[in-house]
């Protein structure tokens, strides 16, 4: 994402590079970007007008780059309160401002209290820890669950899964598929049948066992299929679950942020977990979706394998937005 801010804004060299072989100053980077500055003591004080159209300019790439637009009007506030009537050096100094301001910005919609799945399930008591799993359609759910599964798995923990996507005889297929690779149970009926009632099966299944977590998956709806809503509220009041977990793909951009929103505004959503991460070029949808839905994200996929699936860690986003030379 800095990397489209950078050359939007026509900010000049990056930090490492070294200064470029003096030239005639109406030819310079430093010279240009003075037009919009007026003298200042001991340094120079950015213009109304061309601050206007900075943030003009940056609300443009923001947009671009996939970021929601209440994200980019916050973004655009901060950097006004920042830079206003700020006395800087012409060049790479502007930059400079212009970036720490927006890391710092990007920083604080990241960085929310995550909980710690393992330890929140191996602490919870009556057992089982009940985690419900929403979403649209190929966002990479069922392997979202698989995954958590794995990772549940390897900290000592019994899991169980129930495979409440009765709507898709594939969603069955690909869980048993996983759950005979991880060595976890999966609790299945036939397809077409009450997806609550499986949930409940499983739910009943570990408390039978001692399992420690239950991992509920479900149809992959459109937020706008009202029928599928009500059956995944169903759900929700059999078995009642401790988390429930929006999974949503990165790339999806804007439609990520409209797909969570809706999603917590029907059935209560408490984290999101983002997939195809790795994917990302742009880098916009994870940031506005925390910062629009206010949920945390808590974790990032990056890859096919069980092993792909990491912590979110606001600190490794920022870098990855804000790198030179990213994709993102």
């Amino acid at each position: 994402m800095w990397s489209a801010i950078r050359a939007k804004l026509g900010i000049g060299r990056k930090p490492d590079e070294p200064p470029a072989a003096p030239t005639a100053p109406s030819e310079t980077a430093e010279s240009k970007a003075g037009e919009g500055f007026t003298d200042g003591w001991l340094g120079t004080r950015i213009r109304e007008g061309h601050l206007n159209e900075v943030l003009d300019d940056l609300e443009i790439v923001l947009l671009q780059s996939d970021v929601a637009l209440p994200v980019a009007e916050r973004l655009r506030k901060d950097l006004r309160k920042e830079l206003e009537g700020r006395k800087v050096r012409v060049g790479t100094e502007v930059g400079e401002a212009i970036r720490a301001t927006l890391e710092r910005s990007v920083r604080t919609m990241l960085t929310k209290p995550i909980p710690d799945l393992v330890e929140t399930a191996r602490a919870h008591a009556p057992k089982p820890f009940i985690v419900l799993f929403v979403g649209v359609n190929g966002t990479g759910k069922t392997t979202t669950i698989a995954k958590i599964a794995g990772r549940l798995r390897d900290a000592g923990l019994g899991v169980v899964i129930a495979a409440s996507d009765t709507f898709r005889a594939g969603a069955i297929e690909q869980l048993l598929v996983h759950g005979e690779r991880l060595g976890v149970k999966v609790v299945r009926q036939q397809e077409g049948s009450d997806p609550a009632a499986v949930a409940y099966d499983a739910v009943e299944h570990a408390r039978a066992r001692g399992l420690d977590v239950v991992l509920v998956d479900t149809a992959g709806r459109q937020h706008t299929n009202e029928n599928l809503i009500q059956e995944a509220k169903k759900i929700r009041r059999v078995v009642s679950p401790h988390l429930t977990l929006f999974v949503g793909d990165a790339l999806s951009g804007n439609d990520l942020v409209e797909q969570a929103k809706l999603f917590d505004e029907a059935l209560g959503v408490d984290a999101l977990v983002l997939t195809k991460l790795d994917a990302d070029a742009k880098g916009g949808g994870a940031l506005s979706a925390t910062f629009v839905t206010g949920k945390p994200i808590l974790y990032v996929g990056v890859g096919q394998g069980y092993g792909d699936l990491r912590p979110f860690d606001a600190e490794w986003m920022v870098r990855r937005l804000f790198q030179e030379g990213a994709r993102a």
